[in-house]
């Protein structure tokens, strides 16, 4: 009983969050501060809210080849990282979720893996788009479909890209493009 309790509670915080910040979005471009932030570091710090949630649904996480500088805002790279492994946590009941990082010719790819049941292909085109929730969201019934908007918006301010590849069934993985502003740590 007390688990439900505050797990009611944590979707309350969370909605206030989530419209908090979609008010802040507003005003974005006021509130950047680009710098070179540890990658790892960063990833750390947000898997460390999530923490217990991993652990009280099994799902194991990995981190890979994090080892990198990268020219972000710490603030809204870990609101967008947040916001994605949040619907990984939400959408996934077994298995895992991944986080790597891997160099590539549009630059340093960061990607957030997991094990859930995946986006179905018809849903795929409008996940970015403000308030759509698609089928997962409708049967979760507490998806506002604000998350990959605030993200996608968040990555253009920032001048980085975002992509979802997700087989229904299989998962779904992010991918966060950041230019070649980063430093590969030895």
């Amino acid at each position: 009983r007390d688990r439900s309790v505050s797990r009611g509670l944590g979707d309350v915080y969370k909605r206030q969050e989530m419209a908090l910040n979609y008010l802040r979005f507003e005003e974005m471009s006021n509130d950047l501060v680009l710098e070179r932030n540890s990658l790892e570091q960063l990833v750390r710090q947000v898997v460390k809210k999530y923490a217990a949630i991993f652990i009280y649904n099994h799902i194991s996480i990995q981190l890979e080849h994090l080892d990198y500088i990268v020219l972000t805002d710490e603030k809204w790279f870990c609101f967008m990282l947040e916001q994605i492994l949040s619907n990984a946590l939400k959408y996934t009941k077994q298995g895992s979720v991944k986080i790597s990082a891997e160099e590539s010719v549009n630059g340093l790819k960061v990607s957030v893996k997991d094990t859930g049941i995946g986006i179905r292909s018809e849903d795929l085109p409008r996940i970015f788009e403000k308030g759509f929730t698609g089928y997962n969201g409708r049967m979760d019934k507490k998806a506002s479909g604000l998350g990959l908007y605030l993200c996608k918006g968040v990555c253009e301010k920032l001048g980085h890209g975002i992509s979802v590849a997700s087989k229904e069934g299989e998962g779904t993985t992010v991918m966060i493009t950041l230019p070649v502003s980063y430093t590969h740590l030895t």
